[in-house]
């Protein structure tokens, strides 16, 4: 009944438009004073949330995006793309989502990367001759890429709840990610020919060579970060702390595009974003300690296994509650909610907690574009200047190849472990 009491007035919460984080502190604040529990438990399980020094790498990673994006690197990155794809048919859609596979390396949150390439993208689109709908669309989509790839603030989530190896983490996740990559060139190049859609001049390997150069040093990023937690040369908190250093470097004295004068404004920024994120990991975990008080994670597992012991069909169920999660839940509060309530799930029918972990990642990524609370979905129709409804109806055929990537990833588990396995 208390359970009941709980997710009712926090799905009421967010019907109303309060935002997530306060709507998962105000049940449980509710949840506190009916069951008779000291509100000391709030302080307390908000702390053990965050004392954790891999934690330290959120506010890191978000400062180096942050430097590297004021440096320059997001027009670089497109550059280089449009450079080695624009002259296909759509190639400005096409250099959209290469663009968000390169810049995943920078930002590691899909909100960023649709904010940052689709103020540029989809204007230019737009003047091109690309359908509105059809630019939101491919911007907001491919943005889902950029989690699956280091450096990932929702991997890093996951490494902090399960004790599992963040580099290993960052390691699963690439070639699961590099395939969405694909499935969505594939479909935009698919759709660009049959609306015939512009293509630019081909470039010569000069120009490809010199805007590769132009983005090489964004990413080198990533290498510095898989080479320096894998290599046991540093921590994920210390790679992050270098990664600052790195991009201002490049920003400063490479690129010679970040001014000194810009850097209390990035700070700021960074500061915000962090604050935004670390207060919604806080009170996600004063909720989920209600959830475990109250059972429910031992009831979700009791629930679906009763439904099938059939891996199979286990798999698919837990791969729908994440879907129907991701519609209206930020991701990271849906990762500190149902990993822990999951992963024993899964465990059970044999996955292994890095492959759940990505297979948890990219379905709830997906649900950041999808309707009715899909924040990338609202950021991409903003830019192009439309309804979200007319976005959704351009995503359908992107999300035919997300849920196809989706299935592959959970039912091949080499596609996830290979890369880890290397490096055991």
């Amino acid at each position: 009944m208390m359970a009941l009491l709980l997710f009712g007035l926090f799905f009421l919460l967010i019907a109303v438009g309060v935002p997530i984080a306060f709507s998962l502190s105000i049940s449980s604040l509710v949840y506190l004073i009916v069951a008779g529990v000291p509100f000391t438990v709030i302080p307390q399980t908000m702390f053990a949330g965050l004392d954790s020094f891999v934690m330290l790498a959120i506010p890191a990673f978000i400062l180096a995006g942050n430097l590297m994006n004021a440096g320059g690197i997001t027009n670089r990155i497109i550059d280089f793309a449009n450079a080695v794809v624009g002259h296909i048919r759509g190639g400005l859609g096409l250099t959209n989502v290469a663009s968000s596979l390169g810049f995943a390396g920078i930002s590691g949150t899909a909100l960023s990367d649709t904010a940052s390439i689709g103020s540029v993208m989809i204007p230019a689109m737009k003047k091109q001759g690309y359908g509105a709908g059809f630019s939101a669309a491919v911007t907001s989509i491919s943005s889902t890429v950029g989690p699956m790839l280091p450096p990932s603030l929702p991997m890093i989530i996951i490494g902090t709840l399960a004790g599992i190896s963040i580099g290993d983490l960052f390691l699963a996740g690439a070639i699961p990610g590099v395939l969405l990559a694909f499935g969505f060139l594939i479909a935009t190049y698919a759709i660009s020919v049959k609306r015939q859609y512009p293509k630019g001049e081909k470039q010569s390997f000069s120009v490809i060579g010199k805007t590769f150069f132009g983005a090489f040093w964004a990413l080198l990023m990533v290498v510095i970060i898989l080479w320096g937690i894998l290599g046991g040369y540093f921590t994920p908190t210390e790679a992050a702390v270098v990664c600052v250093v790195y991009a201002f470097v490049v920003g400063k004295f490479v690129y010679k595009e970040l001014k000194l004068k810009e850097i209390p404004s990035i700070l700021l920024s960074t500061l915000r974003s962090t604050a935004s994120i670390l207060l919604l990991v806080g009170f996600a975990n004063t909720f989920g300690w209600v959830l475990v008080s109250e059972g429910v994670p031992l009831q979700i597992a009791n629930g679906i296994l009763s439904l099938t012991d059939n891996p199979i069909m286990v798999i698919l169920l837990i791969i729908l509650l994440l879907l129907i999660v991701g519609m209206f839940m930020e991701t990271i509060a849906a990762l500190v909610i149902l990993f822990p309530v999951l992963l024993p799930v899964a465990e059970s029918i044999g996955m292994d907690p890095i492959h759940f972990g990505v297979v948890m990642v990219l379905a709830l990524m997906i649900g950041l574009s999808t309707p009715p609370l899909g924040v990338c979905l609202f950021v991409a129709s903003t830019f192009a200047k439309i309804p979200i409804t007319r976005t959704v109806k351009e995503l359908l055929p992107f999300f035919g190849v997300a849920m196809l990537v989706l299935i592959i990833v959970a039912f091949v588990p080499s596609l996830s472990l290979f890369l880890p396995s290397l490096f055991e």
